[in-house]
């Protein structure tokens, strides 16, 4: 699970400030405020990791990419290619991390990793980009353990020092080489594997990198309109998909699955937990995945909503049920530990089921599978008043501790943007709550009611006139 991020220099950020990362993670703003930007980032940094390219720093995506960023220039702060991108964030882990010495057999263990990097355009090939630094600190209850860094040597031409603090690197006795190429923005090369008779610890480091963004998973703001059939032919998706096109199949490959909403509440199927999440919302009675037949590997899904006792497809139902329901079938689906990344989540729903989606969200990072904690974080993109209002409830109700959520808001009133934290207390009350932050209700109230005022004044008038 993500802990805390911080990213400079990237499309409208000059600098994010240190962003608290906690289960439930939100973001508002204005349109074309950068709240979007946040997500964009991570979702560069998966896609990079994904690459085949070992050497390509950063992968600003292609045509079936989650998000696509253009080149450097393109993603850099003010569009200025001397501008240096750089980054940190930490992350926890369920298993325990240890590094031996080999040399004099000291543990160094931790519960936490962090990372930083500073990404820049090349010296002379502009077109290439440099990782100038990084950094990875081992902590343990808050404080370093070790700390390993590689950075580039000031004139040198491709040629990197790698540094350890709290841990001493003995060199082999050969001849010296430079360390060149990192492996993408991350990754340590194999020569330092190598060069250094205790670094083979740093191939961990990547490792656990690789897994932080592989449990990322995104889904975007437009999602795929309902299908009267899906075809299935028995592969279990790794996700809905960015769009929700997975969303049938997931069901399908999870129905051996049982999930519990929380401590001490009975584990059910996982289409009867989508089910009912559906009919908490307000948005239908039932909701069940049919096979066609036995000889075809086709299904359909079909629903009863409130008030009729007639079971349609779901393209006969409202837009919104279709627009929601890659949302609740990608929270539950994904596998424990993962982070999920959602734009605008409650599109398309009425208030009271945006509300009522902020409930499922709790149930989300409150669930358990084979009796364990699913450790599910929640990142998310939204313009919902209702759905952050509901949670301030909640908070309020002692349902879920205020620790569990964290709010920005992305003000671009003041030049640079700057990323405001949101305080909540314990009474669910925001102390700093931003001007106009959904509107200005209390203005558009007062001139509605000076507008009445008006035309009762003007009708009177009339009627006076018109008497006389």
């Amino acid at each position: 699970m993500l802990k805390q991020l911080r990213i400079q220099n990237f499309k409208i950020w000059k600098d994010t400030g240190s962003i608290r990362m906690a289960p439930i993670t939100l973001f508002f703003g204005a349109n074309s405020s950068g709240k979007s930007s946040i997500g964009q980032f991570l979702m560069m940094l998966k896609q990079t990791v994904e690459s085949s390219d070992r050497k390509a720093v950063f992968y600003p995506g292609g045509k079936n990419s989650a998000v696509q960023l253009g080149s450097y220039q393109e993603m850099v702060f003010h569009r200025n290619p001397d501008n240096k991108i750089s980054f940190e964030y930490q992350w926890d882990f369920q298993d325990a991390f240890q590094i031996k010495d080999p040399i004099t057999s000291q543990i160094y263990s931790g519960d936490l990793l962090s990372f930083e990097a500073v990404v820049r355009l090349g010296d002379k090939q502009k077109y290439s980009l440099i990782v100038s630094y990084l950094k990875y600190q081992l902590m343990a209850n808050g404080k370093q353990t070790l700390a390993v860094l590689l950075e580039r040597k000031p004139g040198a031409k491709s040629a990197y020092k790698a540094d350890a603090e709290q841990y001493a690197l003995v060199r082999k006795k050969m001849r010296a080489w430079s360390l060149k190429d990192t492996v993408r923005f991350y990754g340590f090369p194999d020569e330092v594997v190598a060069y250094y008779q205790n670094a083979d610890f740093v191939q961990e480091l990547n490792l656990r990198h690789e897994k932080l963004f592989q449990s990322l998973f995104y889904l975007g703001p437009l999602r795929n309109k309902a299908e009267r059939l899906y075809s299935w032919g028995g592969v279990n998706p790794e996700s809905v998909g960015f769009s929700g096109e997975n969303t049938v199949a997931a069901i399908l490959s999870a129905r051996n699955r049982k999930i519990s909403l929380g401590y001490k509440r009975q584990a059910k199927p996982f289409e009867a937990i989508i089910a009912l999440k559906l009919t908490e919302m307000g948005l239908i009675e039932e909701f069940k995945v049919n096979s066609i037949s036995e000889q075809r590997q086709e299904y359909e899904v079909k629903v009863r909503v409130k008030g009729s006792k007639d079971w349609v497809d779901l393209p006969d139902v409202g837009f919104g049920i279709s627009q929601v329901l890659p949302v609740l079938v990608q929270c539950f689906y994904a596998p424990p530990g993962s982070i999920i990344l959602m734009e605008q989540p409650e599109i398309h729903l009425h208030p009271n089921a945006q509300s009522a989606l902020a409930d499922v969200m709790i149930d989300v990072i409150n669930s358990k599978e084979n009796g364990a904690d699913r450790n599910i974080q929640l990142i998310i993109e939204t313009h919902s008043e209702h759905f952050l209002r509901r949670l301030q409830r909640r908070i309020a109700e002692d349902t879920i501790p205020q620790e569990k959520v964290s709010a920005y808001f992305a003000d671009i009133t003041k030049t640079p943007s700057t990323l405001e934290s949101l305080k909540i207390d314990s009474y669910g009350n925001i102390r700093n709550w931003p001007e106009n932050f959904f509107g200005d209700e209390m203005g558009d109230i007062m001139e509605q009611a000076k507008a009445a005022m008006k035309k009762r004044m003007n009708q009177s008038s009339s009627g006076l006139e018109a008497t006389a």
